[in-house]
């Protein structure tokens, strides 16, 4: 068939590249002479089709004949095309052609509501604002999401009469390849019967059908742009649907919000158009496609997903790789004449007294039914309400609710990709305007009304918007003129059931635990998200960096990191590349939560970006651009951004004065596992440093992915539970195993205890001790704490002495506060108490309910060190209340005992490993083993990252994680009396296999004296009448070693005691590194609860500075209380699980305490084991801080 595939070509280049709509290419292809025998070829479906579009058109204007041949000559040309691809006659193959991005689809615009009047617009409005944070409660993350997520698609079709959701259950194929789809399946009378069920929205690798696969960096396909893998899993999707008898003469739109990657629709077996861009939307005008609303017929839609593309190169963004429609599908429906698109810029005079609103509204009809000029006899008129409350009528009543109201006239053009077009620009004068910041998101509400010239209401709009100033200063980004500091996070699109599909209980759940947590800003990482999140983050107030869909971070490594093989400096690519910008900018350009665009994420740097950077600044002046690749500096980003950049050098940026941008942190401290340690020294130097203006963490939620259909929410073990899975669990290869496992948060939005220390890092009140007097600084740079309630709270030695509200003048933005102290009730207190430790914790608190938080939620807390105010005596260990007896002991041939003349108490000693074997109480067993020394800690996430450089690594080639420790000397008695006996030996700590340095002819290293041990350890025992044991190491370590994991001893306990107390800092996990949320006080857990169960095991559950701690068992009254000394307290932690057993563990579910890694039977337990720390080895902030 030469004619077809002539046509074919012409569709292909003559109107593709330029995205040109229906009606341009209608216009494009005039001239081309279509055969009958095409007609023919179609079939009756088609041909019924064309007749009954040949007299709609008609009908509507029968003077202009030629417009009806020329769509009857398009349609005929893309019904071939679409039937030769779907019964695999055609050689198209636009999924591999990056210059095809879009066929056929609308221009990008601002999602559409369609509202009939002003009176359903601000019901409709309000209804989707009243929202606050037991909204985030119905959230749901198990298999009942799935249901969810159907009931929340489509979230803005309630109580709108021209909008349709096609969410639900559609009819579902998986081909493994294009080639194969069914034939005909796109077809009106293709029977689907045996086809499976599957939900839209959501991703087909979530019920069953293909392989979820997760790569950080490395594409999941041979890379060679723009192919990809022949075998290509392509989803084929059925629906019928019927349009409502409203409708009738009206045209109608469909909207794919999100399809990943690629993507053909047919309408009644006609082929409709292709997109690509997995999170952005494709809109098709369908109304010539559909069976008229008049008839009541059903219509037919068929849609081929493709899971590679050349797109697919575009968006390699370190998350899981998921196809399908994940995103709801919309039908809607528009007048004629209509409004198609309006933007919405504020901008601020007179010291933010006066505000100005500019409203560009895009008015389109088609050209064959209103003239140019006859569009400009329509006029657009723009109303803005003040916010409205909960105390308003629930009935609409316009003079109860009086709008700013602006008009304008339109002026009409003709463009060839769109038919008839007007534009028209609308301002208004706010005096006195109410600002929205993420501290105070106050919003108004537009309503856009298009008029015909008679006045009367042919179309209207709405939304709602912050009035709100984004300018650029030296060193700064300003927001109202305020340089507001952005204490942020990365997000994925990420539910553990659901994949990249998405419920607003879920989304409003996430803001509201980012607001209660102190962060004020997010980054989209690495995609525009969802339409409804930007809503919301209007709604509750966040600031947001709104990234384009590019990242090419699989082109960085050999040989592909040359400049000239990355895409940003192919100009085949600049069509691909730009289009994403530009649709993203056009979506989301009248939110007030956006602050600055970002250009993408990892690719590179080169003419693309320029181009993509330079279109930006030239369509929104009002907003920097960001972006990092390329070396974070360059000419394309308006704000300096590096990732995981150290402190010091941040702030040698920050005071170079040849460098005008702030520096914002697009990602730091990475939260893999237990993580985000020194995260407080970036706060110390941003809060410190002119152009630090904050940063986004990596990141949020840890992604997890399900096994199968029927496994649900995690993925099930042997013993039948389900367990949370990552990359790798489901035999996809290539896969980066857990690094997708970064957040601050389990899938299920359980905070990990690091999130604490970020709330307290990015807390808005600082609280400090100037001398004897307290300081309050309001951080904030718009609200007052008139919302917050203060308290206090005086600790001596971890016990409570005295609490008590904190009266406080409101303090406004950035007022600091000093608090006379002798006048406060715990001054006294303080003065007269005899502790050797006291602690005032001054806490703020929401003194009511608001959008984010219930009443009582804490905002701020600080811990205050106060001076003892009498002199302090240093408590001896021996000085126990117990009773002193006399020491009775015992030499063995191989062991030594010691025991209390009334054998309440006996410890048994190794002679010649030099040991403690065990130590008896009322013959209850407490120790069964050590104290013994211990340089190795499970490794962290964190630890492993860098490859051989990581910490893990060098620590490994030492042989660091496999030591015995040897006496060669055996136990010595040095002093023995009545009431004390002390012993001493000499300890040497081994690797026990080879190692790097075991051939190594250079000379041997400081204490390594020509042997193979690392650690040379002088040990005493102590030991008193009273029971008391007191252990002193001197630990010589060998030059040659790297920095240490760990510094301590380690003590078996019974597992009988299983009750843990201390005094130290808690509640939570903390570390010498991260331990500024954990409040130094006496606290109570037991050993499973100490336990954090991170996805991936390794060192867990410390507990910082601690000065005591007791493990009993309560039922046979003993126990084990350890003590430091008084000016050197303890890192500490209690586990039932080994260190070998934290290593070897690749998932929580396979610890064992029995001493085996393999799935848990708590009742295998035999001992808890108890370690101390002198030294500990920090807790990364990034794998990126490895020299």
């Amino acid at each position: 068939m030469p004619e077809t595939t002539g046509l074919q070509k012409v569709l292909l280049r003559g109107s593709f590249l330029c995205e040109r709509q229906s009606r341009s290419i209608s216009r494009c292809f005039a001239h081309v002479h279509v055969s009958r025998r095409f007609g023919d070829f179609l079939g009756p479906t088609s041909r019924e089709f064309l007749s009954r579009s040949q007299r709609l058109r008609a009908r509507r204007n029968k003077s202009k004949s030629v417009v009806t041949t020329t769509i009857s000559s398009l349609i005929t040309a893309i019904a071939i095309s679409g039937m030769d691809m779907a019964m695999g006659q055609s050689d198209r193959h636009d999924w591999e052609d990056p210059s095809v991005v879009r066929w056929n689809t609308r221009r990008a615009h601002v999602p559409l509501h369609c509202h009939s009047n002003v009176e359903e617009a601000l019901k409709f409005l309000r209804g989707r604002s009243l929202l606050n944070v037991k909204d985030g409660d119905e959230a749901v993350w198990g298999d009942d999401a799935i249901a969810a997520a159907l009931e929340s698609a489509a979230f803005w079709v309630k109580g709108l009469t021209n909008v349709l959701s096609l969410s639900g259950y559609w009819k579902f194929h998986l081909a493994p390849k294009p080639r194969e789809v069914p034939l005909g399946f796109q077809l009106v009378d293709f029977d689907d019967g045996s086809w499976s069920s599957l939900p839209v929205p959501s991703n087909w690798q979530m019920h069953g059908f293909d392989q979820p696969i997760y790569t950080n960096i490395v594409y999941p396909f041979p890379i060679n742009p723009p192919k990809v893998p022949e075998q290509n899993p392509t989803g084929c999707y059925r629906r019928s649907f019927k349009l409502p008898t409203e409708w009738k003469g009206r045209r109608i739109f469909i909207s794919f919000e999100g399809v990943d990657s690629a993507f053909y629709i047919w309408i009644n077996g006609i082929f409709v158009g292709y997109s690509q861009d997995s999170r952005l939307p494709a809109e098709f005008d369908i109304t010539d496609y559909c069976r008229g609303a008049e008839s009541n017929d059903e219509n037919t839609l068929a849609v081929q997903v493709m899971r590679w593309s050349d797109g697919s190169y575009l968006e390699d963004q370190d998350h899981w790789w998921l196809s399908g429609i994940h995103r709801d599908v919309i039908l809607f429906s528009k007048p004629e004449v209509m409004i198609a698109d309006y933007s919405v810029q504020t901008d601020l005079f007179e010291n933010n007294a006066l505000a100005t609103v500019q409203v560009q509204v895009v008015v389109e009809a088609p050209s064959d039914l209103v003239s140019t000029s006859g569009l400009s006899s329509y006029s657009a008129e723009v109303l803005i309400y003040e916010s409205w409350s909960h105390a308003l009528p629930s009935e609409f009543d316009e003079d109860k609710m009086p709008p700013e109201v602006g008009r304008a006239e339109l002026r009409g053009i003709n463009d060839s990709s769109v038919g008839c077009h007007a534009r028209g620009t609308l301002t208004l004068k706010i005096t006195h305007p109410n600002l929205w910041s993420a501290e105070k998101p106050y919003l108004y509400t537009l309503v856009l009304l298009l008029k015909d010239s008679e006045g009367k209401v042919v179309d209207c709009e709405a939304c709602r918007i912050g009035i709100r100033q984004i300018t650029k200063a030296y060193k700064e980004v300003l927001v109202n003129g305020m340089p507001v500091i952005f204490r942020g996070v990365n997000r994925h699109e990420h539910h553990p059931r659901l994949g990249k599909t998405n419920i607003e209980a879920c989304m409003i759940k996430d803001i509201t635990l980012m607001k209660q947590h102190n962060i004020n800003a997010v980054r989209n990482s690495h995609y525009p998200q969802h339409p409804r999140w930007y809503e919301l983050c209007d709604l509750f107030g966040l600031y947001m960096i709104d990234e384009a869909n590019i990242e090419t971070h699989g082109f960085d490594p050999e040989p592909w990191n040359q400049p000239q093989r990355q895409l940003t400096w192919d100009p085949l690519w600049a069509t691909a590349m730009l289009s994403r910008v530009i649709n993203m900018v056009e979506r989301d350009k009248n939110h007030a939560s956006i602050i600055y665009w970002s250009l993408g994420n990892e690719a590179g740097y080169g003419p693309n970006h320029d181009a993509m950077a330079g279109w930006v600044r030239s369509r929104d002046p009002t907003r920097p651009v960001h972006y990092e690749g390329g070396g974070s500096r360059t000419t394309a980003t308006d704000v300096v951004c590096p990732m995981y950049m150290r402190v010091w050098d941040i702030v040698k940026i920050a005071k170079d004065t040849e460098e005008s941008r702030p520096l914002i942190l697009c990602e730091y401290s990475h939260s893999m596992g237990n993580s985000n340690g020194n995260f407080h020294k970036y706060w110390e130097a941003i809060d410190e440093t002119h152009g630090l203006q904050g940063g986004f963490i990596w990141d949020w939620a840890d992604q997890i992915r399900p096994g199968s259909l029927v496994q649900g929410l995690l993925k099930s073990g042997p013993d039948g539970i389900k367990h949370w899975a990552y990359g790798g669990d489901f035999g996809d290869v290539p896969n980066d195993l857990n690094f997708c496992l970064n957040g601050l948060i389990w899938p299920d939005r359980t905070a990990h205890p690091a999130l604490q220390e970020v709330k307290h890092v990015y807390q808005p009140i600082g609280i400090m001790l100037t001398g004897d007097q307290v300081q309050i600084w309001n951080k904030q740079f718009f609200t007052s704490l008139d919302d917050v309630e203060f308290s206090w709270a005086l600790y001596a030695d971890g016990s409570l002495i005295g609490s008590g509200p904190l009266d406080l003048p409101i303090l406004g933005p950035r007022e600091k506060h000093l608090i006379p102290s002798e006048s406060e009730p715990w001054y006294k207190l303080w003065k007269s108490s005899s502790g050797h430790e006291l602690f005032l914790t001054i806490t703020g608190r929401l003194s009511s309910t608001n959008s984010w938080a219930d009443k009582g939620h804490f905002v701020a807390s600080q811990q205050l060190s106060l001076p003892p105010a009498l002199p302090r005596h240093v408590k001896v260990f021996a000085s126990s209340d117990r009773p002193t007896r006399n020491l009775v002991l015992s030499e063995g041939t191989d062991t030594i005992s010691i025991k209390s003349d009334t054998s309440d108490w006996v410890m048994i000693f190794d002679r010649d490993g030099g040991v403690m074997k065990s130590w008896k109480v009322k013959e209850h067993g407490v120790v069964s083993s050590g104290p013994v020394p211990c340089f190795w800690r499970a490794p962290t996430d964190n630890d492993k990252g860098g490859g051989d450089n990581s910490y893990d690594s060098r620590w490994r080639a030492v042989g660091l994680d496999k030591l015995s420790v040897v006496c060669k000397t055996g136990i010595q008695i040095c002093e023995h009396s009545t009431h004390y006996l002390e012993l001493k030996a000499t300890l040497y700590v081994e690797p026990i296999d080879s190692h790097q340095y075991m051939s190594d002819p250079s000379p041997p290293g400081e204490g390594r004296t020509g042997e193979s041990f690392w650690f040379e350890v002088g040990v005493i025992y102590k030991i008193y009448g009273t029971g008391d044991l007191v252990i002193d190491y001197d630990v010589k370590p060998n030059s040659r070693l790297p920095a240490l994991p760990r510094i301590g001893i380690e003590y078996k306990v019974d597992k009988s005691c299983s009750d843990v107390e201390w005094y130290g800092r808690g509640p939570i996990e903390c570390y010498p590194d991260r331990k500024s949320a954990a409040h130094i006080g006496v606290y109570q857990c037991t050993v499973e609860g100490l336990h954090v169960p991170y996805i991936v095991p390794g060192e867990c559950g410390g507990r910082a500075d601690v000065r005591w701690v007791g493990l009993s068992d309560k039922e046979a009254g003993v126990g084990l209380l350890a003590m430091s000394t008084p000016d050197s307290p303890m890192q500490m932690n209690v586990s039932y699980y080994s260190t070998n057993e934290l290593d070897a563990a690749t998932h929580e579910e396979k610890l064992n305490r029995s001493g085996e890694v393999q799935h848990r039977r708590p009742a295998a337990l035999s001992y808890i084991i108890l370690f101390f720390k002198s030294y500990y080895f920090d807790i990364l902030n990034s794998v990126a801080a490895v020299d």
